[in-house]
Protein backbone atom coordinates (compact mmCIF):
# COMPACT_ATOMS: atom_id res chain seq x y z
CA UNK A 1 0.00 0.00 0.00
CA UNK A 2 1.42 3.40 -0.71
CA UNK A 3 1.28 5.45 2.39
CA UNK A 4 2.19 8.72 0.71
CA UNK A 5 -0.75 9.04 -2.20
CA UNK A 6 -2.95 11.05 -2.01
CA UNK A 7 -5.81 8.33 -1.89
CA UNK A 8 -4.23 6.88 1.38
CA UNK A 9 -6.14 7.63 4.47
CA UNK A 10 -5.22 7.39 8.20
CA UNK A 11 -8.00 7.34 10.72
CA UNK A 12 -8.07 8.49 14.37
CA UNK A 13 -10.37 7.67 17.08
CA UNK A 14 -10.21 10.54 19.48
CA UNK A 15 -9.34 14.30 19.19
CA UNK A 16 -7.27 15.20 21.86
CA UNK A 17 -3.70 16.67 22.75
CA UNK A 18 -2.20 13.40 21.89
CA UNK A 19 -4.10 13.10 18.33
CA UNK A 20 -2.73 16.54 17.61
CA UNK A 21 0.83 15.68 18.08
CA UNK A 22 0.43 12.99 16.00
CA UNK A 23 -0.84 15.16 13.03
CA UNK A 24 1.96 17.27 13.75
CA UNK A 25 3.95 14.52 12.17
CA UNK A 26 1.29 12.97 9.40
CA UNK A 27 1.45 16.63 8.03
CA UNK A 28 5.28 15.90 7.44
CA UNK A 29 4.63 12.90 4.99
CA UNK A 30 1.47 14.89 3.90
CA UNK A 31 -0.89 11.96 5.20
CA UNK A 32 -4.31 12.38 4.77
CA UNK A 33 -5.91 12.43 7.82
CA UNK A 34 -9.34 12.09 9.25
CA UNK A 35 -10.07 12.39 12.95
CA UNK A 36 -13.68 10.93 14.97
CA UNK A 37 -13.89 12.86 18.08
CA UNK A 38 -17.47 13.77 20.31
CA UNK A 39 -16.19 17.52 20.73
CA UNK A 40 -16.27 20.59 18.40
CA UNK A 41 -14.23 21.69 20.19
CA UNK A 42 -11.68 18.73 20.06
CA UNK A 43 -7.79 19.90 19.88
CA UNK A 44 -7.75 17.77 16.82
CA UNK A 45 -10.37 19.41 14.69
CA UNK A 46 -8.23 22.19 13.19
CA UNK A 47 -5.13 19.95 12.54
CA UNK A 48 -6.78 17.15 10.47
CA UNK A 49 -8.18 17.25 6.76
CA UNK A 50 -11.51 15.50 7.78
CA UNK A 51 -13.03 16.15 11.41
CA UNK A 52 -16.21 13.97 11.93
CA UNK A 53 -18.20 14.62 15.30
CA UNK A 54 -19.16 11.57 16.70
CA UNK A 55 -19.64 8.75 20.13
CA UNK A 56 -16.97 6.98 20.07
CA UNK A 57 -18.39 4.32 22.31
CA UNK A 58 -21.43 3.77 19.61
CA UNK A 59 -20.84 1.03 17.39
CA UNK A 60 -22.14 2.15 14.32
CA UNK A 61 -19.93 5.42 14.82
CA UNK A 62 -16.97 3.99 15.24
CA UNK A 63 -17.44 1.54 11.93
CA UNK A 64 -19.02 4.05 9.60
CA UNK A 65 -16.01 6.30 10.41
CA UNK A 66 -13.41 3.64 10.08
CA UNK A 67 -14.78 2.17 6.72
CA UNK A 68 -13.57 5.73 5.39
CA UNK A 69 -10.27 5.00 5.89
CA UNK A 70 -7.30 1.83 5.12
CA UNK A 71 -5.50 2.43 8.77
CA UNK A 72 -7.13 3.20 12.05
CA UNK A 73 -5.68 4.01 14.96
CA UNK A 74 -6.68 5.54 18.31
CA UNK A 75 -5.18 8.27 20.87
CA UNK A 76 -7.61 7.15 23.78
CA UNK A 77 -8.30 3.67 24.97
CA UNK A 78 -12.04 4.19 25.27
CA UNK A 79 -13.72 3.47 21.98
CA UNK A 80 -16.18 0.82 20.57
CA UNK A 81 -13.99 -2.91 20.83
CA UNK A 82 -16.98 -4.02 18.73
CA UNK A 83 -16.63 -2.28 16.14
CA UNK A 84 -12.68 -2.25 15.45
CA UNK A 85 -12.90 -6.21 15.55
CA UNK A 86 -16.12 -5.91 12.68
CA UNK A 87 -13.46 -3.27 10.26
CA UNK A 88 -10.99 -5.66 10.95
CA UNK A 89 -12.50 -8.56 9.18
CA UNK A 90 -13.53 -6.35 6.30
CA UNK A 91 -10.19 -5.88 6.07
CA UNK A 92 -9.51 -2.53 7.88
CA UNK A 93 -6.20 -2.22 9.70
CA UNK A 94 -6.58 -1.70 12.99
CA UNK A 95 -3.60 -0.52 14.85
CA UNK A 96 -3.32 -1.63 17.83
CA UNK A 97 -5.52 -4.47 17.26
CA UNK A 98 -9.12 -5.05 18.73
CA UNK A 99 -7.69 -8.22 20.51
CA UNK A 100 -4.97 -5.90 22.17
CA UNK A 101 -6.98 -3.48 23.30
CA UNK A 102 -9.77 -5.84 24.61
CA UNK A 103 -7.35 -7.21 26.80
CA UNK A 104 -6.50 -3.46 28.12
CA UNK A 105 -9.16 -1.95 27.77
CA UNK A 106 -10.80 -3.08 31.30
CA UNK A 107 -8.36 -2.72 34.29
CA UNK A 108 -9.67 -6.27 35.53
CA UNK A 109 -8.67 -8.03 32.64
CA UNK A 110 -5.43 -6.25 32.28
CA UNK A 111 -4.27 -7.53 35.26
CA UNK A 112 -5.68 -10.99 34.54
CA UNK A 113 -3.41 -10.75 31.47
CA UNK A 114 -0.57 -10.40 33.42
CA UNK A 115 -1.39 -13.40 35.56
CA UNK A 116 -2.13 -15.70 32.47
CA UNK A 117 1.32 -14.89 31.40
CA UNK A 118 3.72 -14.65 34.25
CA UNK A 119 3.92 -10.71 34.51
CA UNK A 120 4.72 -9.66 37.78
CA UNK A 121 1.91 -7.22 39.33
CA UNK A 122 0.76 -6.24 42.74
CA UNK A 123 -2.10 -8.41 43.81
CA UNK A 124 -5.94 -7.44 43.54
CA UNK A 125 -9.64 -8.35 43.71
CA UNK A 126 -11.95 -7.76 41.10
CA UNK A 127 -15.18 -6.70 42.35
CA UNK A 128 -18.47 -6.59 40.68
CA UNK A 129 -20.09 -3.51 42.53
CA UNK A 130 -18.22 -0.98 44.63
CA UNK A 131 -20.78 -2.22 47.60
CA UNK A 132 -19.30 -5.60 47.31
CA UNK A 133 -15.81 -4.15 49.39
CA UNK A 134 -17.34 -2.84 52.20
CA UNK A 135 -18.42 -6.48 52.89
CA UNK A 136 -14.85 -7.65 51.95
CA UNK A 137 -13.42 -5.35 54.39
CA UNK A 138 -15.98 -6.57 57.34
CA UNK A 139 -15.73 -10.68 56.37
CA UNK A 140 -11.78 -10.07 56.54
CA UNK A 141 -11.22 -11.25 52.43
CA UNK A 142 -9.67 -7.40 51.89
CA UNK A 143 -7.10 -5.73 53.80
CA UNK A 144 -6.77 -2.04 54.50
CA UNK A 145 -5.19 0.22 52.84
CA UNK A 146 -5.38 -0.54 48.75
CA UNK A 147 -5.79 0.79 45.58
CA UNK A 148 -9.79 1.03 44.13
CA UNK A 149 -9.65 1.43 40.38
CA UNK A 150 -12.65 1.86 38.15
CA UNK A 151 -12.44 -1.51 35.82
CA UNK A 152 -13.05 0.83 32.58
CA UNK A 153 -12.83 4.24 31.51
CA UNK A 154 -10.53 5.75 33.99
CA UNK A 155 -7.72 7.99 32.64
CA UNK A 156 -4.72 10.43 33.89
CA UNK A 157 -5.86 9.75 37.78
CA UNK A 158 -9.63 9.90 37.29
CA UNK A 159 -11.39 6.50 38.26
CA UNK A 160 -8.47 5.89 40.94
CA UNK A 161 -8.27 6.57 44.94
CA UNK A 162 -6.16 5.13 47.23
CA UNK A 163 -8.42 3.83 50.31
CA UNK A 164 -7.11 3.62 53.89
CA UNK A 165 -10.66 3.83 55.92
CA UNK A 166 -14.04 2.40 55.14
CA UNK A 167 -15.05 6.29 55.11
CA UNK A 168 -12.99 6.66 51.83
CA UNK A 169 -15.06 4.31 50.12
CA UNK A 170 -17.79 6.65 50.24
CA UNK A 171 -18.73 8.50 46.90
CA UNK A 172 -16.91 5.42 44.87
CA UNK A 173 -19.48 4.09 41.86
CA UNK A 174 -21.24 1.63 41.88
CA UNK A 175 -19.03 -0.17 39.15
CA UNK A 176 -17.09 -3.04 38.35
CA UNK A 177 -14.03 -2.45 40.00
CA UNK A 178 -10.38 -3.68 41.50
CA UNK A 179 -8.91 -3.38 44.73
CA UNK A 180 -5.26 -3.43 44.45
CA UNK A 181 -2.83 -4.02 47.18
CA UNK A 182 -1.47 -0.19 48.09
CA UNK A 183 2.79 -0.88 47.30
CA UNK A 184 5.53 0.65 49.06
CA UNK A 185 7.98 1.86 46.41
CA UNK A 186 10.84 3.70 45.67
CA UNK A 187 10.00 4.97 42.14
CA UNK A 188 7.06 4.52 39.63
CA UNK A 189 8.89 3.93 36.35
CA UNK A 190 7.97 3.58 32.35
CA UNK A 191 9.09 2.22 29.41
CA UNK A 192 7.52 2.90 25.64
CA UNK A 193 8.14 -0.04 23.31
CA UNK A 194 7.58 0.42 19.74
CA UNK A 195 6.97 -2.27 17.76
CA UNK A 196 6.00 -1.55 13.75
CA UNK A 197 3.93 -4.46 11.55
CA UNK A 198 6.82 -6.62 10.72
CA UNK A 199 8.10 -7.23 14.21
CA UNK A 200 10.84 -4.64 15.18
CA UNK A 201 10.89 -3.89 18.75
CA UNK A 202 12.99 -0.82 20.08
CA UNK A 203 12.55 0.77 23.43
CA UNK A 204 12.75 3.74 25.13
CA UNK A 205 15.25 4.67 28.03
CA UNK A 206 13.68 3.91 31.47
CA UNK A 207 11.77 7.13 33.03
CA UNK A 208 10.98 7.95 36.26
CA UNK A 209 7.44 9.51 37.01
CA UNK A 210 6.12 11.63 39.76
CA UNK A 211 3.02 11.69 40.26
CA UNK A 212 0.77 14.70 42.38
CA UNK A 213 -0.56 12.81 45.98
CA UNK A 214 -3.94 13.64 45.62
CA UNK A 215 -4.89 14.01 41.87
CA UNK A 216 -3.24 10.61 40.72
CA UNK A 217 -1.90 12.66 37.90
CA UNK A 218 1.62 12.28 36.84
CA UNK A 219 3.30 16.18 38.01
CA UNK A 220 7.42 15.32 36.42
CA UNK A 221 8.55 12.78 33.68
CA UNK A 222 12.80 12.49 34.51
CA UNK A 223 14.77 10.87 31.77
CA UNK A 224 16.93 8.87 32.13
CA UNK A 225 15.24 7.60 35.23
CA UNK A 226 17.55 8.19 38.34
CA UNK A 227 18.45 4.27 38.91
CA UNK A 228 20.75 1.57 38.95
CA UNK A 229 21.70 0.27 35.90
CA UNK A 230 20.37 -3.27 37.00
CA UNK A 231 17.08 -1.74 37.51
CA UNK A 232 17.07 0.17 34.59
CA UNK A 233 17.52 -3.13 32.75
CA UNK A 234 15.65 -5.51 34.86
CA UNK A 235 12.35 -2.57 33.62
CA UNK A 236 13.36 -2.99 30.01
CA UNK A 237 13.32 -6.61 29.99
CA UNK A 238 9.83 -6.72 31.58
CA UNK A 239 8.47 -4.15 29.55
CA UNK A 240 9.83 -6.21 26.60
CA UNK A 241 8.30 -9.10 28.11
CA UNK A 242 5.09 -7.59 28.01
CA UNK A 243 5.50 -5.98 24.98
CA UNK A 244 5.36 -9.63 23.36
CA UNK A 245 2.31 -10.59 25.18
CA UNK A 246 0.49 -7.91 24.04
CA UNK A 247 1.73 -8.35 20.53
CA UNK A 248 0.83 -5.23 19.81
CA UNK A 249 1.73 -2.82 16.76
CA UNK A 250 2.69 0.75 17.67
CA UNK A 251 3.38 2.24 20.67
CA UNK A 252 2.84 0.50 24.41
CA UNK A 253 3.60 2.51 27.51
CA UNK A 254 4.42 0.09 30.20
CA UNK A 255 3.56 1.69 34.02
CA UNK A 256 5.83 -0.01 36.33
CA UNK A 257 6.65 0.46 40.26
CA UNK A 258 10.18 0.10 41.68
CA UNK A 259 9.55 -1.76 44.70
CA UNK A 260 11.40 -1.05 48.00
CA UNK A 261 13.82 -4.26 47.21
CA UNK A 262 14.47 -3.22 43.90
CA UNK A 263 11.63 -5.64 42.38
CA UNK A 264 9.67 -4.50 39.34
CA UNK A 265 6.00 -5.01 39.34
CA UNK A 266 3.69 -3.58 35.76
CA UNK A 267 1.29 -1.15 37.52
CA UNK A 268 -0.79 -0.86 33.86
CA UNK A 269 -0.02 -0.16 30.14
CA UNK A 270 -1.65 2.49 27.72
CA UNK A 271 -1.53 1.39 23.87
CA UNK A 272 -1.18 4.59 22.08
CA UNK A 273 1.34 7.75 23.17
CA UNK A 274 1.88 8.33 26.32
CA UNK A 275 2.25 11.35 28.99
CA UNK A 276 5.54 9.88 30.10
CA UNK A 277 7.08 10.22 26.50
CA UNK A 278 6.19 13.64 25.96
CA UNK A 279 9.73 14.62 26.38
CA UNK A 280 10.97 12.41 23.58
CA UNK A 281 9.93 15.35 20.92
CA UNK A 282 12.85 17.60 22.14
CA UNK A 283 15.43 15.02 24.06
CA UNK A 284 15.01 12.14 21.84
CA UNK A 285 16.16 11.43 18.05
CA UNK A 286 12.56 10.05 17.31
CA UNK A 287 9.61 11.51 19.04
CA UNK A 288 6.99 8.98 20.49
CA UNK A 289 4.85 10.48 18.15
CA UNK A 290 6.65 9.85 15.10
CA UNK A 291 7.46 6.53 16.08
CA UNK A 292 3.76 5.34 16.66
CA UNK A 293 3.48 6.60 13.17
CA UNK A 294 6.23 4.46 11.66
CA UNK A 295 5.19 1.95 13.31
CA UNK A 296 1.76 1.56 12.73
CA UNK A 297 2.29 2.05 8.66
CA UNK A 298 5.51 -0.48 9.24
CA UNK A 299 8.33 2.09 8.16
CA UNK A 300 11.61 1.32 9.87
CA UNK A 301 11.73 2.27 13.61
CA UNK A 302 13.94 5.67 14.60
CA UNK A 303 16.51 5.46 16.98
CA UNK A 304 15.11 5.93 20.44
CA UNK A 305 18.39 6.83 22.71
CA UNK A 306 17.67 10.31 23.93
CA UNK A 307 20.41 13.37 22.43
CA UNK A 308 20.08 15.23 26.11
CA UNK A 309 18.49 14.20 29.66
CA UNK A 310 14.88 15.74 29.57
CA UNK A 311 12.58 16.97 31.83
CA UNK A 312 8.39 16.79 31.59
CA UNK A 313 6.64 19.16 33.72
CA UNK A 314 2.90 18.23 33.53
Amino acid sequence: MNYFSSNFKLGILGGGQLGKMLLNETRKLDIHTCVLDASDEAPCKIACNEFFKGDLLDYETVYNFGKKVNVLTFEIENVNVDALEALEKEGIKVYPSSKTLRNIQNKAVQKLFYIDHKIPTAPFSRFAYASEIEDAIDNGGLQLPFVWKSAQFGYDGNGVKVVRTKDDLKGLPSTECIAETLIPFKNELAVIVSRNVSGEVKTYPVVEMEFHPEANQVEYVICPARIDAKVAQKAQDIALKVSQAFDHVGLLAVEMFQTENDDILVNEVAPRPHNSGHHTIESSYTSQFEQHLRAILNLPLGATESKVAGIMVN
